[in-house]
């Protein structure tokens, strides 16, 4: 008989609470959070302490009743909901619509960082109460996020356009994608070259190397930026006699990264397996909510999977030492084990990293119960964790440096310093099991071989290799450095990463292109309009403080009402002041068309899903027709011109303007440049290359192709 009631969120992690606890407990989902502030109405009092009006939603109720109907069964009530914030809010609003506290039944909750027997056991045998600290400060934040947002949007929807929301942490986010885009525009390119000399013993030609100019003899730093600069030192070059100056050999050492933790597993994720912050999470609260395994039943396979700790409990350590010992053998052990204990600077409360439940549980032992998906995540955070555990990576590395001296002739020239290296792996240590996929790209890099050289050694001459290169702007945002930056700058936490992401894309302020993040030109408008407004709501330092005080406030440091109080007066203040001196927005532009019904002008306009063209003569006239960027690129099947379009999904392609008689589409921007080898179409491929559609080959472009993809500012 199930008299023991145990209350989590979802119906995965009740499945497998329940093959864990067993028959005496009955485990109900609560779906999430059961109340919320309501949603027509701002729902909060600023003239009393800021007193939340807490609602159930319609949806919910239900379920509240249905809890309620078990816990009139129940001799106890266990509160498992997720070990953070979130999660203690989630329990507290339980008991507050369930009027569970009202009864007299014991109520405890219990918190476990991951979902396995040993775990839940524990945890269930050292219950506590709900931490009020955590629930103020996700009263906080949300309360916060509330009146910012319901304040701010009417004003955007009187001044821009209807439809316009602002958000708190959201609107940081856009700002600094829209402080890039300025970057990229502004960006004035610089000519520079790189000089390699093919060099190679007398004696040995068919062992050369390549050396890089840097300096002057003297020792001054050289910089060539031009035509003529390139063809007075290669002159000098290849009259010049070589000499090697300095061999220094050095043993460099690589240590492993830590587990992961939120930002850095959607990071990694990210550039490994190209999955959004949003997928990233979703497979993960499924590996952590557990997955039936066969015999071993239905069980969590990694830890908590919110967190921004890389602390590891010492079992988990010792057990990871055993594994490796076994496995790879004591080569690969350290003397002592690893220990990350620093958090990252913004850190909340004690969590673990994020790691496997079971070391000893291998990716390709469980490869038949997961589908590819969580296959690939697993095996990203089981290899990190193991990684962690092991032997540093050692590197035998030689730097050269060459000197190019006057070979005596009539006219006299400058002298050159060269530099050459190379790296070789002497133990791979860790790496033999994972590497960070930046370090992979350094290796790839680093691996060039060198001739056996000694101090005084003669080289020759066999060629110059001049490359002309161009100064690049900063890189626009990717999902990786977007977190990474918001991380740095203290702006979110794990929990709210990847709903920003979704929140800037789906309110059409940002577009992703090839993987980067472009503002739209709403986008530009509203962070403007906020950043001349509200300075201190799209300020990366004052939003970084607040959520130094919502952790202050989880630590119990702080009272959640005076931290609303010192936030609302001046926002208010601020917010009257903008109702009065913005002038209202014309997003209205003029177009060249003409309207095919009545003859008159047709006008570009912003919509909800981005830019249209009407008539003007609305409302006498209601044609309007889809707004085409022109891309000069003819299509390759039927002639017409390429075009870029966003989808349903937020997602820039780019089709044929002859559409729907021509369905030809491309993800990538479309190339005005034909490929040399075949003649067909190029796309943009990374940076400054390009790859054509039909035979594959790459082509390097000038550098300003991606800067040119921009919004006008």
């Amino acid at each position: 008989m199930a008299d023991k009631l145990v209350i989590v969120e979802s119906p995965a992690k009740a499945r497998t609470l329940n093959k864990i606890l067993g028959r005496s407990y009955n485990v109900k989902a609560s779906m999430g959070h059961v109340r919320d502030l309501p949603r027509a109405s701002l729902g909060v009092d600023v003239s009393k302490d800021f007193v939340p009006e807490y609602v159930v939603p319609t949806e919910r109720k239900k379920i509240v009743g249905e809890i309620k109907k078990a816990a009139r069964n129940a001799s106890s009530i266990y509160l498992a909901t997720d070990p953070d914030r979130e999660g203690e809010a989630i329990s507290w609003h339980l008991v507050q619509a369930t009027k569970l506290d009202k009864e007299d039944i014991p109520l405890q909750r219990v918190v476990f960082h991951e979902i396995t027997k040993d775990a839940v056991q524990q945890a269930f045998q050292s219950p506590r109460c709900i931490d009020m600290n955590l629930v103020n400060a996700q009263q906080a934040r949300r309360i916060l996020d509330r009146l910012v947002g319901y304040k701010l949007s009417p004003l955007l929807w009187r001044k821009v356009q209807r439809g316009l929301s602002a958000g708190r942490v959201q609107s940081v986010a856009v700002r600094m994608i829209v402080d890039r885009e300025q970057e990229i525009q502004n960006f004035i390119s610089k000519e520079y070259w790189i000089m390699e000399v093919e060099l190679a013993r007398p004696e040995e030609k068919e062992a050369s190397f390549k050396a890089r100019l840097f300096a002057l003899a003297g020792g001054t730093k050289l910089d060539i930026t031009n035509k003529d600069e390139v063809e007075r030192v290669t002159a000098d070059l290849e009259n010049a006699e070589y000499k090697v100056k300095t061999v220094t050999p050095k043993q460099l050492t690589r240590q492993p990264a830590p587990p992961f933790i939120t930002s850095t597993l959607q990071q990694e994720a990210w550039q490994r397996l190209h999955f959004s912050a949003g997928r990233t999470m979703a497979i993960a609260q499924q590996l952590y909510e557990g997955l039936p395994l066969g015999k071993e039943g239905s069980v969590g396979i990694i830890t908590y999977m919110r967190t921004d700790s890389t602390h590891v409990a010492d079992s988990a350590i010792s057990e990871a030492r055993g594994f490796i010992g076994e496995k790879y053998g004591a080569k690969f052990l350290p003397p002592k084990p690893r220990s990350f204990t620093k958090k990252a600077k913004w850190a909340q409360e004690a969590h673990e990293a994020i790691r496997p439940t079971k070391i000893y549980r291998q990716p390709e032992q469980i490869k038949p119960f997961l589908n590819s998906a969580q296959l690939k995540l697993y095996e990203l955070i089981w290899k990190r964790m193991a990684a962690s555990q092991m032997s540093t990576a050692l590197y035998d590395t030689t730097n050269v440096e060459i000197e190019a001296c006057n070979s005596g002739g009539e006219k006299q020239q400058r002298g050159y310093l060269l530099k050459a290296s190379s790296s070789v792996v002497k133990f791979l240590g860790f790496m033999v099991v994972y590497s960070e996929s930046r370090d992979e790209d350094e290796r790839a890099e680093s691996l060039v071989s060198l001739p056996k050289l000694r101090t005084g050694d003669e080289l020759i001459h066999l060629g110059t290799f001049p490359e002309q290169c161009f100064t690049q702007p900063p890189p626009r945002y990717s999902e990786a450095t977007l977190i990474k930056a918001l991380e740095q700058k203290g702006i979110g936490r794990p929990s709210t990463y990847a709903p920003i992401i979704s929140t800037i894309q789906e309110r059409d302020y940002v577009n992703k292109v090839n993987g980067k993040f472009h503002p739209t030109e709403l986008g530009v408008i509203v962070s403007k309009i906020l950043a001349e407004h509200f300075p201190k709501i799209v300020d990366p330092d004052f939003t970084a403080q607040m959520e130094e005080q919502l952790d202050e406030i989880a630590r119990g440091k702080y009272e959640w009402i005076a931290a609303l109080q010192e936030f609302y007066p001046p926002f208010q203040d601020t917010l009257d002041k903008a109702w009065i001196n913005l002038e209202k927005v014309n997003l209205t532009q003029t177009s060249e068309e003409t309207c095919p019904n009545c003859g008159r002008p047709m006008v570009i306009k912003v919509g909800r899903f981005g830019k249209f063209i009407a008539c003007s003569g609305y409302p006498d006239c209601k044609t309007t027709m889809p707004y085409l960027v022109k891309t000069g690129v003819a299509c390759p099947q039927c002639g017409g011109e390429l075009v870029k379009k966003v989808s349903k999904k937020k997602k820039v392609f780019y089709g044929c303007s002859n559409y729907p008689e021509c369905k030809f589409a491309v993800s990538r921007k479309p190339i005005a440049q034909a490929c040399p080898n075949c003649g067909n179409l190029l796309v943009q491929y990374r940076g400054d290359w390009a790859k054509c559609m039909a035979c594959q080959h790459k082509v390097k472009l000038s550098g300003q192709e991606e800067q040119k993809e921009g919004v006008a500012l």
